[in-house]
């Protein structure tokens, strides 16, 4: 898919010769794998809220750690044995959840989540590759 947008937006005359990332900025689009993390975090926002139908000790565990500055919300980054585990969906989001500032996570609404989301990503850009998603310390375990 992210191909097929590549292409598109090339066809657009005046854009053609620009990088991908600046014909996206020009089109205020967002990169389709930045729109499925955005999707990822919404997700992971409606669990630790009771918006979804679903237990969240079953999906996420929060971090007790009071010592270290966090936004109020920290997730448990998980060890496995196993390198399958890191696609696991609450391993992959925990790390990027976690660096997340207190005024995202502690919205109160969906809505306004996703509005201080996509304003807080204005200025930070998103991590985007998946195996930044995991610190390395826990990297090293998967191997």
């Amino acid at each position: 898919m992210e191909k097929i947008q590549r292409k598109t937006t090339k066809m657009i005359p005046e854009l053609r010769n620009l990088s991908y990332e600046r014909r996206l900025h020009r089109l205020e689009l967002i990169s389709l794998e930045q729109r499925r993390l955005r999707g990822q975090l919404i997700e992971t926002f409606r669990y630790l809220n009771g918006l979804n139908n679903v237990t969240l000790e079953r999906v996420f565990e929060r971090d007790g750690n009071v010592r270290t500055r966090n936004n109020g919300q920290k997730l448990l980054l998980r060890n496995f044995k196993t390198s399958q585990a890191m696609n696991f969906f609450p391993v992959k989001i925990a790390a990027t959840w976690n660096q997340l500032p207190e005024n995202i996570v502690s919205s109160g609404t969906v809505n306004t989540f996703k509005n201080r989301l996509d304003k807080f990503w204005i200025t930070n850009s998103p991590v985007l590759h998946p195996t930044n998603y995991v610190p390395n310390s826990l990297r090293l375990m998967y191997d």
